[in-house]
């Protein structure tokens, strides 16, 4: 799986492979000389944004090292899906050590739905300054250039950097350009801009806790180290933020190089993968007729009551529509550790009365498969960034129920700019609970109206005019081809 290197701290010895070692000199001697360093915020949509980053990077013959600690690299490595096994290990993944955590289990009577019980391993990350800065030494040394590409939550982490010469840093943010505008703009008094592109959007309140606040305010003063900021989105879709972004943050390169998620499962996988077994809700979704199936999905962080859980299985059954839906625990610190995990309850005969029609599944799903499934026709979403951008690269609208953080504002992006969503739940009454038939009223209309088929027929043109971009020639292949083009100047 790539070089692994064991940190335990500043000027300790780092045990590195022989073979780690010759390539490195291999690539210096025939004149590869810049290396890239991925460092990802230790979560999981966070982790699969730029673990995808790097197989993008990767495939330009740029060599890259994924840093982070074990179980979360582990955990990186274990989800990815949709391209080439084989190629996780041409990147070098570097397991560093990290200070010891708490891990509790997410507790679905908290105050906010932001998953505050994994505060402790996020805060925890702060102790791979050093043996990141370490590995940037040691590469600075046989590399002519080291580029730093880090999530914005982790730039305390990269901020020696400053001090190699040869080392240069750009900052990823892992929410839409609609959402960091809207970021940006409010942070400046909300100065004119072109307000035909201003939504009416929901406030943060409820969004984070003032404990993440803190944690995200202490990050931001070192990113004025950085070169420039990566983003993943694609201006085929969110060219006016990206615009009124570099208009308003001058200075710095701005850089849309999403999706980053292929945009063809089967297609980017060799003929002998194709091959591999197929996960059940995949040979489940194999049976049904093209574009009758909702995915239902509130991502890794969303802890939801029994009550709720049970709202929503009524409303399921209710509406009468096919469905496959991931009833599974939200993530743990380390996802590793098995103890005080609960097990959702459903209500009793639901699973046998919907047999045939809705699929249950209690563990990790496939989401690119499903997602990218003829069958599937519609998603039930949480609405963060990674599952929002794998939505619109397959062509999928979406049922919007957003939970935390950046989510509601996405929302307003799918609903009100995109048109390729419709609410579940209104932020404005984000206390209002979810009843059955709320859920069911979306789950029709999204599935069953001619509504439904509008936002199914504009997802579909998303998904063209995304595709079209990355090919030669087209927005997105010019914009990526040149940000390599400038690592490697």
């Amino acid at each position: 799986m790539g070089s692994r290197v064991e940190s335990r701290g500043m000027g300790s010895k780092y045990r590195r492979s022989r073979s780690h070692k010759k390539r490195q000199e291999k690539e210096v001697f025939h004149g590869r000389q810049v290396v890239v360093v991925v460092v990802p915020f230790p979560a999981q949509g966070h982790l699969n944004q730029l673990l995808h980053l790097s197989r993008l990077i990767l495939a330009q013959n740029i060599p890259v090292h994924f840093v982070g600690s074990a179980s979360h690299n582990r955990q990186a490595i274990g989800r990815a899906q949709g391209w080439e096994a084989k190629s996780i290990y041409k990147i070098d993944i570097h397991d560093l050590s990290v200070a010891p955590f708490a891990s509790p289990a997410p507790n679905p009577n908290e105050e906010t739905r932001f998953p505050s019980h994994l505060v402790p391993s996020f805060e925890a990350s702060s102790s791979l300054r050093e043996p990141v800065y370490a590995l940037l030494q040691s590469l600075s040394s046989v590399a002519r250039r080291v580029v730093v590409i880090y999530d914005s939550l982790m730039a305390s982490v990269v901020q020696d950097a400053i001090h190699l010469s040869n080392c240069e840093s750009y900052t990823f943010h892992s929410v839409s350009a609609f959402t960091m505008f809207l970021f940006f703009w409010e942070a400046m008094g909300r100065p004119p801009v072109e307000m035909s592109h201003v939504p009416q959007v929901p406030s943060l309140e409820g969004c984070f806790t003032a404990q993440f606040i803190d944690f995200i305010s202490s990050q931001y003063q070192f990113h004025k180290f950085s070169k420039g900021t990566i983003y993943n989105t694609t201006r085929a879709i969110e060219r006016p933020y990206m615009e009124l972004i570099e208009s308003m943050i001058r200075g710095k390169s701005h850089w849309a190089l999403g999706p980053f998620n292929p945009l063809s499962v089967e297609k980017e996988l060799p003929c002998n993968e194709n091959k591999r077994q197929k996960h059940l809700s995949v040979e489940w979704l194999d049976k049904q007729e093209e574009g009758s199936v909702l995915y239902v999905s509130f991502g890794t962080t969303t802890c939801l009551s029994e009550e709720q859980i049970k709202e929503v299985a009524e409303g399921l059954e209710k509406s009468k529509q096919k469905f496959i839906w991931v009833v599974r625990e939200a993530d743990k610190g380390d996802v590793f550790k098995e103890d005080g995990a609960r097990m959702a309850e459903l209500p009793k005969g639901f699973e046998e009365r919907v047999d045939g029609r809705g699929l249950v599944v209690r563990d990790w799903a496939p989401q690119l498969d499903i997602l990218g499934h003829p069958s599937t026709g519609g998603f039930m979403s949480h609405c963060g960034w990674n599952s929002c951008m794998e939505s619109i690269t397959m062509g999928v609208p979406i049922a919007a129920w957003p939970m935390h953080s950046d989510q509601p504002r996405n929302t307003v992006l799918l609903t009100h700019v995109l048109k390729i969503a419709l609410p579940v739940k209104d932020w404005d009454h984000m206390d209002h609970f979810v009843t059955a038939s709320h859920v069911q009223n979306a789950v029709t209309t999204l599935m069953a109206t001619k509504l439904g088929h509008q936002m199914r027929h504009r997802a579909s043109n998303l998904k063209i005019a995304i595709l079209n971009s990355r090919d030669q020639g087209g927005l997105s292949r010019i914009e990526f081809d040149r940000f390599i083009a400038h690592l490697t100047r």
